[in-house]
């Protein structure tokens, strides 16, 4: 299990997350004024196993057609689909480690940009 609360740093603010939920196989903790959440989650089926990271953010935004604010959450996840076998855990962190890499390399941008 991990530690309550969770903590990210966003624009160099820390955001404590407390544990809202825990389930047997998945965990969500959230920021007090519900703007931040996270969700860690594990499922198995058809001897493949997926763990999953996830971060939501909600704010209020102006529509840019009507002007009327709304709710808008976006979400950024990382999946880890591993087999049932032939994958040991250093090396499925070494692929972590490769993909957290090359998004810090400046790719984000270019991501974001809708490169391919």
């Amino acid at each position: 299990m991990f530690t309550d609360p969770q903590s990210i740093t966003v624009n160099s603010v820390a955001k404590s997350m407390p544990r809202v939920s825990n389930g047997p196989s998945d965990a969500t903790y959230r920021t007090a004024d519900e703007i931040f959440q996270m969700r860690i989650s594990h499922q198995s089926s058809k001897g493949r196993k997926r763990r999953m990271v996830r971060v939501d953010q909600t704010l209020i935004a102006a529509d840019p057609l009507t002007a009327e604010n709304a709710s808008q959450r976006a979400g950024i996840y990382v999946v880890i689909d591993e087999p049932a076998f032939g994958f040991d855990d250093a090396t499925l962190d070494y692929l972590v480690d490769a993909l957290v890499a090359w998004l810090t390399s400046g790719n984000i941008a270019k991501l974001l940009g809708g490169e391919s």
